[in-house]
């Protein structure tokens, strides 16, 4: 069974496999790149599972949740470099979301 990680974890994690099996971090820009890369591949199977798009032979292959986890994994990476600390980012993010749309998305109708 595999334990339960915080986000400063994942982070702590991240960093030690990238200076020890990943020799560096690529550059910020690349990493970026690269993000957009692997979101691209959960869009992809997103289309394919969800959407209107079909599979191909190359695509039965694919796992969605290990997708998520290259998006997470680069993600982190790029916190990791640019010293954004995850856990307190989303506890603030959280709460600009709860004062910003409560009482919006209570009153939307299409969510009702």
């Amino acid at each position: 069974m595999m334990s339960e990680l915080t986000l400063r974890q994942c982070q702590k994690t991240v960093d030690e496999w990238i200076r020890t099996v990943g020799v560096r971090y690529y550059s910020e820009l690349t990493n970026t790149a690269v993000l957009m890369e692997e979101v691209g591949e959960v869009a992809r199977i997103m289309a394919r599972q969800y959407g209107d798009q079909s599979f191909k032979k190359s695509d039965e292959a694919i796992d969605l949740a290990d997708e998520m986890a290259d998006v997470l994994f680069v993600l982190i990476c790029l916190a990791n470099q640019t010293g954004v600390d995850l856990t307190a980012a989303f506890h603030q993010n959280m709460a600009k979301k709860t004062g910003r749309d409560k009482e919006r998305h209570a009153n939307n109708p299409k969510l009702k």
